[in-house]
């Protein structure tokens, strides 16, 4: 009992702190919180318990994954990182609205609403990421600031967590609010401190740099951190962000990437999802895309009753066994023409489900379930959410090695994914060159559909989509990744609470 007394304590007040540290206001971007203990106190308090700032830190994973963070109270699409990777995901065009009946994005789709920089669209992302980046300043502050390696370990290592948080949070931005990677063009304001007043925008060279810079710093902290859960960052989620924002770069950092990723690969001890996990194959048991511990994830979210989630969430808006709207008629499925690019005998054919009521739903009926295979059985969220997997550390890989022109080593990192997927996968022996760089490419859009990354592999290889005929809207339309439509215009409260920012960003 008071073992239990003194967890409820230490939580208790680390909520306090934390709801104190990072408020809770409309202005997204408030620098003096006011409430509770100041700054000061809490970096006093944390130099000698940093239970104090790991409150802090647990919060902002916790912000990952709440309803509403994205600054609504009402919207269905608010629910954090898995909310954006649903964005992401339709101006792919990877995935299609083919059915709306509730009409939630259903204009995201229609292309109409990343150009109206009113729209709360533009705003939900900006808000998200930007609270992020607060709490995670705060963090960083509370520990000493951006120039202090923290004496103590537990402290170092939370550093190191908050390091790599802020750099996911600015990735993001870069990837949904500037059409490309230009060195030189102005596309965000950059905050390293909670004290700091508004700021104008920074380049694009000037934010990659900040984040390279908080990922190389985090990989250090990071070193000897045994993490208690997969929603904490380790060493390995960071290189494999940082992995990403090399590639993302273009040729300058291809070789980069290709070491961080060798690295996760080799040494993070995760292995590929099998068959059996990646496709519903009669055993409800297994599979799914629902548990944390599965050894092919990196990263991610174990999620219980207690957090409260329901129809609001990720498994809400893509799973027919949960009760809310893929169930009840927002239909997501795949591209039809990304499906008939499918082999009929890859094993990923079998996650989407044909609906005999019209084969336009090709909806991933056996790729994302609950244990209780039962239309709209789910009611409160107990499935987990991924973040990061190591299938994506070797098609990352395979990409780069590709785009350096190491083609045998981009075959081999290839294969290892898709001789899982299919019994012969020797017809990637005879890829070279451009054919190498467009497999790869598709079986990146294939493996991962439905997990937020196609949009970023979209832009990484500066590819055109077609959109199939099971769209609602724009069928036929190719749609190439520069197109204005596809990238978030700076939200217009941004451009009224902060004049040092001038509208259009692309």
């Amino acid at each position: 009992m008071k073992i239990i007394m003194k967890r409820i304590y230490i939580l208790s007040l680390i909520a306090v702190l934390f709801v104190g540290i990072t408020g809770c206001g409309d202005d997204f971007l408030e620098v003096q919180p006011t409430e509770f203990l100041s700054a000061e106190q809490v970096a006093e308090a944390a130099e000698n318990n940093p239970d104090v700032v790991a409150g802090s830190v647990a919060g902002i994973y916790t912000l990952m994954f709440e309803t509403g963070t994205g600054g609504t109270n009402l919207d269905h699409d608010d629910f954090g990182q898995k909310g954006y990777d649903i964005f992401s995901d339709f101006l792919s065009s990877d995935m299609a609205l083919s059915a709306s009946a509730y009409g939630w994005y259903r204009r995201t789709c229609e292309l109409t609403e990343t150009v109206d920089y009113t729209n709360n669209t533009n705003y939900k992302p900006w808000r998200y990421y930007y609270r992020l980046i607060r709490s995670a300043n705060t963090v960083i502050a509370t520990l000493g600031g951006n120039d202090v390696i923290p004496e103590n370990d537990e402290n170092k290592h939370l550093m190191g967590q908050a390091k790599a948080l802020r750099a996911y949070c600015y990735f993001y931005l870069t990837q949904f609010y500037a059409l490309e990677y230009e060195p030189s063009k102005e596309i965000l304001p950059i905050y390293t401190d909670p004290s700091q007043p508004n700021q104008a925008k920074s380049t694009t060279a000037e934010v990659f740099a900040l984040m390279e810079s908080d990922l190389t710093d985090a990989i250090s902290l990071l070193e000897n951190f045994t993490r208690t859960g997969k929603h904490q960052v380790n060493k390995f989620v960071a290189k494999g962000l940082l992995a990403y924002v090399y590639a993302s770069m273009g040729d300058e950092k291809l070789s980069e990437a290709k070491s961080m990723t060798e690295d996760v690969i080799s040494n993070g001890g995760f292995t590929l999802m099998d068959s059996t996990e990646v496709v519903y194959t009669g055993d409800a048991s297994i599979g799914g895309f629902r548990d944390v511990s599965t050894p092919g994830w990196i990263w991610g979210v174990d999620l219980t009753l207690d957090n409260g989630l329901d129809l609001v969430s990720w498994w809400g808006q893509m799973d027919i066994f949960t009760y809310s709207y893929q169930m009840a008629g927002d239909k997501k499925s795949m591209d039809i023409g990304l499906y008939n690019s499918i082999p009929d005998n890859d094993i990923r054919k079998g996650q989407f489900y044909p609906d005999p009521s019209s084969s336009n739903y090709l909806i991933p009926f056996n790729k994302f379930y609950p244990a209780d295979r039962t239309t709209g059985a789910q009611r409160n969220i107990e499935t987990d959410y991924v973040y990061m997997r190591v299938a994506e550390m070797y098609l990352l890989n395979a990409e780069v090695s590709a785009k350096l022109g190491q083609d045998e080593a981009a075959r081999a990192s290839l294969k290892e994914v898709v001789s899982h997927r299919m019994a012969d996968a020797s017809y990637i022996d005879g890829l070279s060159g451009q054919a190498l760089q467009d497999e790869i490419y598709l079986q990146t859009r294939i493996e991962l559909w439905g997990e937020g990354k196609s949009y970023l592999a979209m832009k990484r290889n500066k590819a055109t989509t077609v959109r199939g005929s099971n769209h609602l809207s724009l069928q036929g339309e190719s749609i190439p990744y520069n197109d204005p439509r596809l990238t978030f215009e700076i939200p217009i409260e941004e451009i009224q609470n902060n004049p040092l920012m001038d509208s259009g960003n692309k």
